[in-house]
């Protein structure tokens, strides 16, 4: 999806079209309605905080404006663009219907995101006639009239280069590229364009002369595994070439679901404890709802501190039987941050749901018996069994 957060954003406030609009404000950056019926919009020449750019239109991204990058730091090079908050629930509704419209016509799906898709068009009718032009230009209709947003497709071989391709003509982009046209269309790019060269393997590479995909597709095989090990070096060998075997998974189980907030000031664990622990619970209850939406529950739950030196910690506590519940959580969650030292003010605190399961694997009949070493009162009630096997003494 193109500058997917801002789309959305310009479909509430059309006025806003073409101008620099960034989001990643907070509340107090929400538009104001003048008594004539027209709207105040915040700018970042009015931010004062330590938030980061969640996503940018077009325009902004012109003036340097990227995402990731720290709002007091984006005012710097566009004090006039519109600050809006960040809304969440509205991209994810947005999501859901674009993949909902893709799915009518490409059933096989990846999810990679609130904003980003994989699509096997093997099995679509006429796919394979104009090598998938068509097929995309459809899908790119079905997006637009189900969200009135626009998305840029890449239409190759493999998932790796539809990866690539779909950058080359944002916004609004249709590529189809095949094996013969990536001496022209592929090589040239930086390096860093392949999914999978981060910062510092781009560091590495430029050290080594290596700066384009070409660059990288003419090192020896045995230079790259000298570098970078024998599995990375070989991948970055047949990442240049353009081959990549991996198939569309239609599904995976989640290792984990997390929830977390940076502050606009340092907190202090004592001082500020009252404001700490309102945000730590609303963290823990917006994770536990995640859960019971995407349908699993949780047996580890874990927390994860930044400090205002950028040192960060995580501690995690088990738990005798999976949970979904709010509470559960935050009382896990608070075992959890007894085990930290707090004297230093927190600039992020989090919440992690991990060890999952699915409501589906834990529905069945209640066991009649628990192993012996284990059972506590705890368990007992974990295990949705009476305290007691016999009425208690009276006293």
């Amino acid at each position: 999806m193109d500058a997917f957060y801002a789309s959305v954003e310009l479909l509430r406030y059309p006025e806003l079209r073409g101008l620099p609009v960034v989001i990643g404000g907070g509340r107090r950056d929400q538009p104001e309605l003048q008594p004539d019926g027209t709207r105040r919009f915040a700018t970042l020449s009015e931010y004062a905080g330590r938030g980061v750019v969640t996503t940018s239109t077009y325009e902004a991204r012109a003036l340097g404006v990227h995402s990731a990058m720290g709002v007091m730091k984006s005012a710097q090079l566009a004090p006039a663009a519109v600050l809006l908050p960040v809304d969440f629930d509205e991209y994810r509704r947005y999501s859901r219907l674009f993949k909902a419209a893709v799915r009518q016509i490409a059933p096989v799906v990846e999810d990679r995101g609130i904003d980003e898709i994989y699509i096997d068009l093997t099995e679509v009718p006429g796919a394979q006639k104009d090598g998938g032009r068509r097929a995309a230009a459809e899908l790119k209709a079905v997006v637009r009239a189900a969200t009135g947003l626009t998305c840029s497709i890449g239409v190759t071989p493999n998932k790796l280069l539809s990866k690539i391709c779909s950058d080359l003509d944002k916004p609004d982009g249709l590529t189809v590229l095949d094996h013969p046209d990536i001496p022209a269309r592929i090589w040239p790019l930086p390096a860093k364009k392949i999914n999978g060269i981060g910062p510092k393997a781009n560091l590495k590479l430029e050290a080594l002369g290596i700066r384009t995909i070409g660059d990288l597709a003419a090192a020896e095989p045995a230079l790259l595994v000298q570098h970078f090990g024998r599995s990375f070096g070989a991948w970055l060998h047949e990442a240049a070439h353009g081959r990549d075997e991996r198939p569309v998974v239609t599904f995976s189980e989640p290792k984990s679901i997390s929830r977390e907030t940076t502050f606009e000031r340092d907190l202090h664990a004592v001082r500020d404890r009252a404001k700490l622990g309102a945000i730590f619970t609303r963290l823990c209850e917006q994770l536990a709802g995640d859960l019971a939406r995407k349908g699993y529950a949780s047996k580890t739950i874990g927390i994860k501190l930044r400090f205002d030196d950028f040192r960060s910690v995580t501690r995690d506590l088990t738990l005798p039987a999976h949970t979904l519940d709010a509470a559960d959580i935050r009382r896990a969650g608070g075992a959890c941050l007894k085990r930290v030292d707090l004297s230093r003010r927190l600039r992020l605190i989090g919440v992690r749901a991990g060890a999952l399961a699915t409501l589906a694997e834990l529905v069945g009949p209640p066991p009649t018996a628990i192993p012996p070493a284990v059972e506590t009162r705890e368990t007992r009630a974990a295990y949705g069994l009476p305290l007691f096997d016999r009425v208690p003494p009276d006293d």
